[in-house]
């Protein structure tokens, strides 16, 4: 069963109107609440090896794994 919704619990910094609230390290009591929209990928990263006058040439690359997330709720 795919995750759907997800909770931060660790939240180092709430802004609510203006009013900084800064954790030493997190806020006490605050959650932020998000929703999962999709699983993707994200751009290609190409990777190119060469050395010089040896005739040495490689190229790799990859697709990293991203979730976009939703942001439902802030509770400080």
């Amino acid at each position: 069963m795919p995750i759907t919704s997800i909770d931060f619990e660790n939240v180092y910094l709430v802004d609510n109107d203006g009013k900084v609230s800064v954790g030493a390290p997190t806020v006490k009591g605050a959650k932020v609440t998000a929703k999962v929209v999709e699983h993707a990928q994200g751009d290609k990263v190409i990777v190119f090896k060469k050395k010089r006058r040896k005739g040495y040439r490689k190229t790799n690359g990859h697709r990293q794994q991203v979730t976009k997330l939703q942001i439902e709720a802030i509770v400080a």
